[in-house]
């Protein structure tokens, strides 16, 4: 297909982007879908400007399983320096607060550390986009403005310590989705009565995601061409991202009624979301069965 069709091409999949330090992830999406020629796209569990690593973007059809993504779990490096507070919670931002932390040894901020695992309560930060009011957070703050937020509950699945030197503090997180790890970050530094802000931040998983299987977009630049096939062969499958949903295959009848929006009867007893094929074994979308009842949420039709 030529690029100068204005209309963009029918690609659908996923993929899985290393994303850059220093660019937002809406600006990370319109590279991917400039690149791909695709007239539409998505992505997944946005990313800071300042942090790296993993971000899924979804391509046509597969950004209907955006939503499916996003309550899986992920995994963080990070990087945080004690002594310094700042409103973003950052090294983006301004300072704050400075506190001195030179008596602070590594057993001392390692206890701190791994005292945050488990289920706890987190605020989110203001330099967020939750909204309030439809207006995203982290505008109101840029313009002076704070609001109260609410801690939710969140779950540190683990926490590796991997070091402290020179007022740095080294981690690998494992978390649920909602996580915020500059808040964490900053939640350590105030347990220390020292603050502490995220100087580096990289995902290196998202759900069953590793680092390793993602792409770089220079990479991905320089397999351009007119025909996309050595670009297009680095798409995942959209129901390839969706591992722990168990799946079920419908005959032809029974696929003719799911896509007119039609609940059909099936063997599966799970009372949960499922994949659905036909018996070509052509991946149709979500659904989800009740009482022997599977009822279509998501269709690739």
């Amino acid at each position: 297909m030529s690029r100068r069709n204005p209309t963009g091409r029918d690609v659908n999949g996923i993929i899985l982007l290393d994303k850059d330090t220093g660019l937002s992830s809406n600006a990370a999406l319109q590279k991917v879908k400039r690149l791909f020629f695709a007239k539409k796209a998505g992505h997944t569990g946005a990313l800071d400007p300042l942090a790296s690593g993993i971000l899924p973007i979804c391509l046509g059809q597969a950004t209907k399983i955006a939503g499916f993504l996003l309550d899986n779990d992920k995994r963080y490096f990070v990087r945080g320096q004690l002594g310094q507070t700042t409103d973003t919670l950052d090294c983006e931002g301004k300072i704050t607060d400075t506190k001195y932390f030179k008596q602070l040894d590594k057993t001392q901020v390692k206890e701190v550390a791994l005292s945050f695992q488990g289920n706890i309560e987190q605020v989110p930060p203001m330099y967020s986009a939750l909204k309030k009011n439809g207006q995203p957070l982290y505008k109101l703050a840029r313009q002076g403005v704070n609001i109260e937020r609410k801690a939710r509950s969140i779950t540190i699945y683990n926490i590796d310590f991997l070091d402290y030197k020179n007022g740095i503090i080294s981690l690998e997180v494992s978390c649920s989705k909602g996580t915020y790890i500059r808040s964490l970050i900053a939640d350590i530094g105030d347990k220390l009565d020292c603050g502490a802000h995220v100087i580096e931040l990289r995902r290196t998983g998202f759900a069953h995601i590793d680092i390793t299987q993602t792409i770089k977009f220079s990479d991905l630049k320089a397999l351009e061409s007119d025909d996309f096939l050595q670009m297009d062969i680095k798409i995942f499958k959209s129901e390839q991202m969706l591992p722990n949903i168990d799946s079920v295959i419908i005959n032809k009848k029974q696929s003719i009624d799911i896509c007119y929006g039609r609940q059909i009867k099936v063997e599966n007893k799970s009372n949960s979301l499922v994949k659905i094929f036909n018996k070509n074994a052509i991946f149709l979308g979500i659904g989800k069965v009740e009482d022997n009842y599977l009822q279509p949420k998501k269709l690739f039709i």
